[in-house]
Parts: structure tokens; C-alpha cells; sequence
């Protein structure tokens, strides 16, 4: 059975940081709200008490010393006069009562509520009022030589009354006295109190603030920060790194959620790598397997040459020697197998050129490709006058790459071009240049049939032909020797789907540094290997 402190920690375990923060913001509401109560009871409490103090207590005190200096000032100017019988003595009597009166009034404002208080100002007004109207009013009122004797009999009464107001005035005092104490030492417990308030909520203000800040470093800032370093640790490439951190639940579930990723990150890398490593081995499969049908390509064009020109020789020495001599259809298969030598020996000098490129013929120089199409314009220089063909081309670039290679694009681009004329018109070639971005885009365009486009990139397909060989001799392959040599010099071959009428080869090569660049990464074969 589960423990009740663990239930609790499985409770807390789940508090988000949003539910961590309104619980701490309402718990330090409440503690300050508390605090902020008590120090307004402890400074109202010290006003209170400092008011009863400072508007009451010391004002009663000092108004009961004054009416006891006015009931002095009275019985000295009254006994003054009671024995000398000089009225300039009645002066401080009158300054007495008037000074008596205020005080009194006074002292009754300031004993509202007061029982003690009132209780000492009645008995000394009762006895006040005894002693003014026994010896003072008498003896005030009466003329000089009757105030001497009322003044001498009454002395002993007067002296006796007077002596009990003295009296009641001293308790009186000695109450309001012990009241101003009182009241002081409790204004001292309040400032006491006041000042311990104030400190405890400075000191709860200062643990609150302590522990906000312990709190945002526990619960936000260091698992933000743990979950940024493993971040960046997975972002450095250490995908075996957990992304684990403590706090508060959505902290958690954020961590979870990188982690998840990572883990997905993990998943589909190795399956990266796996098909990369099946990629690289399909790869070095396929250059293998090209290799070795080019090898086979050489090979078998090679080692036909000799057996081929035996039959090619035998056929036509058949043809010479018993052309006419036999029937008619003995002369149209000798003819037959005189035509289809001839076609196999061009075939074979093609596929043989063709597993050249990229072997025999690698060197890479600087090539002036006006300089390789003139000499290719020379070898073709029957075929242009026969066909009447115009053929113009831009400035022409010097690239970096073979001569041989090269000469044989321009061959085969143009050889196709006067080959596949219209009937209708004499063929117009032109040849242009521009540079683009490091590469050069050139463009070989002409006026002939064209072609569909369906076949634009079938064209480039070794021995793919689109017409009999009737309608257009060749072999089918021109076009896939092009391709191969623009794309060992590094360029891109392909047929302007938009050129009406006629068409247009478009292929690129590298300008003269990126080329060099090429040629330094090429490994091309040594020599033509023997049979």
C-alpha cells in the first residue's frame, strides 16, 4: 500500500510550472496580506496609544498642575490681602480664578470617559468650591478691615480646607501621573511590537524573495539550462546523449518531447546511413559493372576488327570475282553480306570510338574550340558543299579539356545536323556561345526535321534510332558519344523542347578554372588495355 508522503510526492510530481507559480504567488499574497495586517494593527495600535498619550494624558496632567498653581495664586492672594487689608494682593487671586476656571474646564473635556479621572476633578471642585466660598469669596469681597478679620477668624477653617483641596489635587496628580506611565510604557510595548512587525515581514520578504529566485532556479532556469545543453549536445552530434531533466511536469514533458525527437532524429539517421551505405555499394556495383562492359565494349570491338575484315575482304573478293556470273539472286546475297560487313564494320568503329571517350583520349589541356571546329568544318567540308549547308558560329571560348573529345562532339553535332536535313531547304547551322555563372552554355541550332518530343531524351540512348536505316544510315550511336563527352568534361547535354523549326542541342562546359578543377578530380584509365 502506498504511503501518504508518497501519494504527495506523486501529487507534486505532476504540478506544472504555471501550478507552481500561482501556488507560490498566492502563498506569498497571503503571508504578506497577513503581515501587512498585523503591522497596520501595530500602527494603529502605537497611533492610538501615542494619541491618547500626547491629546490626553500629558495634557491632564499639565492641567491639574496648572489649576493647582491657580488655587495657590488664590489662597496666597487671598491670604495677602486677609492680612494686610492692600487690595493690590486680590490680583493674583484674580489671575487665580480665571487661570482656575480654564483648568478645570479643560480637565473636564479630557476626562470623557474616565471614571477615575472625573471622580479625583469632583472631589477637588467640591473642595475648591468649599474652600472659595468659606475664606476666599468672603474675605475678597469684604473691605480692607473687614477682610483682615474675617481673614483671622476663619484662618484655621481655611487653613484646614485648604489643605485638604491640596490633598485631593496631589492624588489627582499622582493618577494622572500614573495614567502618562502607564500610557508610555504602552506605547513602548507598541513600538516594541511596531518594530518586531515590521522586521518579521522585512525578514519574510527577504525568505520570500529567496525563495522566488530559488524557486525560478530550481524549477525554470536550471532545467531550461540542463534542457539547452543536452540540446546542443544532440545539436553537436552526440545522439546518444538522453535528454532527461528535473522540475516541474510540462519541464518534464518538454524534455520527453525533445527527446522523442531525438530519438526519431537517431532513427532516421541510421536509416540514412544504411541507405547511404547500400547507395555507396549500388554505386561502386554500378561503376564496376560499367567498367567492366566498357572493358567488354573494347574488347569485343577489338578483337571483331580481324575476323571482320577477313569477311568483309572475302565477301567483296566474292562479289568482284562472280558478280554477273551467277543469277540474280546470288548477286543480291552477295550483296547482302558485302552491305551488312560494311554496316558491321561501322558499327564496331563506332562502339570502339565510343568506349574510347574518357579512357584513351583524357588529357585535359586548354583547348580553342574555334581552332577544333575549323578543323572539324575542314573534315566535313564535302558534306557542307554537297548539301549546300551555311554554318555560322559566335566567338568560341578556350576550356580546359581533350581535343580529340571535344573534335568528336563537334563532328557528331554537325554530322547530325546535315544528315537530318529537310528536303525542302538548304540546312542553316549555328553554333552559339555565352558564359553563365562559370559555366559556358553553348547551342547548336539548325533548320532540319527535329524531333519529336517524345523522343528528346531517347536520342541520347545508345543505338537508339528513330528512322530505318534506309531513310538515314548510321549506327544510333553519335548522339549517346556526345552526351558521354560532355559529361566527362563535366557539362549537361540536352534537346530545346521550344526550337521550331529544325533543333536545338543545348549542352554546357565549365569555364576554364572550374574545368581545371574537374580535370584534378578525374581519374581517368592509364591506356587502352591489350586484348
Amino acid at each position: 500500500m502506498t504511503s501518504t508522503p508518497s501519494v504527495k510526492q506523486g501529487a507534486l510530481a505532476r504540478w506544472t510550472t504555471r501550478r507552481w507559480l500561482r501556488a507560490g504567488v498566492t502563498g506569498a499574497l497571503v503571508a504578506l496580506a497577513v503581515l501587512g495586517a498585523l503591522g497596520g494593527w501595530a500602527m494603529w495600535r502605537t497611533s492610538q496609544i501615542t494619541t491618547e498619550l500626547v491629546d490626553r494624558r500629558s495634557p491632564a496632567l499639565i492641567d491639574a498642575i496648572r489649576l493647582e498653581t491657580a488655587l495657590i495664586d488664590q489662597e496666597t492672594g487671598v491670604r495677602g490681602y486677609g492680612l494686610s487689608g492692600r487690595r493690590e494682593f486680590l490680583q493674583p487671586y484674580a489671575e487665580g480664578v480665571a487661570g482656575g476656571r480654564a483648568a478645570m474646564r479643560s480637565l473636564r473635556s479630557r476626562m470623557e470617559g474616565d471614571a477615575q479621572g472625573r471622580s479625583d476633578l469632583a472631589e477637588v471642585d467640591r473642595l475648591a468650591h468649599d474652600w472659595t466660598e468659606r475664606v476666599a469669596r468672603p474675605v475678597s469681597s469684604a473691605s480692607p478691615q473687614e477682610a483682615v478679620r474675617i481673614a483671622a477668624a476663619r484662618d484655621t477653617d481655611g487653613k484646614t480646607t485648604f489643605d485638604s483641596l491640596r490633598g485631593a489635587m496631589a492624588r489627582q496628580q499622582r493618577h494622572l501621573q500614573d495614567e502618562r506611565t502607564t500610557a508610555a510604557r504602552n506605547l513602548r510595548d507598541a513600538m516594541t511590537l511596531r518594530n518586531w512587525t515590521f522586521g518579521v515581514i522585512a525578514a519574510l520578504i527577504v525568505l520570500i524573495s529567496f525563495l522566488i529566485f530559488e524557486g525560478l532556479r530550481r524549477g525554470i532556469t536550471d532545467p531550461l539550462s540542463q534542457l539547452g545543453a543536452a540540446a546542443r549536445e544532440v545539436a553537436h552530434g552526440r545522439f546518444d546523449r538522453s535528454v532527461v531533466v528535473s522540475g516541474p511536469a510540462d519541464l518534464r514533458q518538454l524534455a520527453a518531447d525533445v527527446d522523442a525527437m531525438r530519438r526519431r532524429l537517431v532513427a532516421e539517421l541510421q536509416f540514412s546511413e544504411e541507405s547511404r551505405a547500400l547507395l555507396d555499394e549500388q554505386a561502386a556495383d554500378l561503376k564496376r559493372s560499367n567498367t567492366e562492359l566498357e572493358q567488354f565494349a573494347y574488347v569485343a570491338s577489338h578483337d571483331l576488327q580481324e575476323p571482320l575484315r577477313k569477311v568483309s575482304s572475302f565477301t567483296q573478293l566474292l562479289q568482284r570475282r562472280y558478280g554477273g556470273r551467277l543469277d540474280e539472286r546470288a548477286d543480291q546475297y552477295i550483296a547482302f553480306a558485302v552491305d551488312g560487313a560494311n554496316r558491321m564494320q561501322v558499327l564496331i568503329n563506332d562502339l570502339l570510338a565510343f568506349s574510347r571517350v574518357g579512357r584513351v583520349h583524357a588529357d585535359h589541356d586548354t583547348v580553342n574550340l574555334d581552332d577544333v571546329l575549323n578543323r572539324t568544318l575542314d573534315t566535313l567540308s564535302v558534306v557542307v558543299e554537297e548539301s549546300g549547308a551555311e554554318i555560322t558560329h559566335d566567338p568560341l571560348p578556350t576550356v580546359v579539356g581533350d581535343t580529340t573529345q571535344l573534335g568528336m562532339l563537334w563532328q557528331n553535332l554537325l554530322s547530325n545536323s546535315l544528315k537530318f536535313r529537310s528536303p525542302d531547304r538548304p540546312p542553316r547551322i549555328h553554333i552559339s556561345a555565352a558564359q553563365d555563372d562559370g559555366m559556358w552554355r553553348f547551342a547548336v541550332s539548325d533548320n532540319g526535321i527535329g524531333i519529336e518530343p517524345e523522343f528528346q531524351e531517347k536520342v541520347f540512348i545508345l543505338f537508339q534510332r528513330l528512322h530505318t536505316k534506309d531513310a538515314y544510315p548510321g549506327t544510333g550511336i553519335g548522339l549517346a558519344m556526345c552526351k558521354k563527352v560532355v559529361e566527362f568534361h563535366g557539362g549537361t547535354i540536352a534537346i530545346d523542347p521550344d526550337h521550331r523549326p529544325g533543333t536545338r542541342v543545348l549542352f554546357t562546359l565549365p569555364d576554364t578554372a572550374d574545368t581545371a578543377e574537374a580535370s584534378g578530380a578525374a581519374d581517368p584509365a592509364a591506356g587502352e588495355p591489350q586484348p
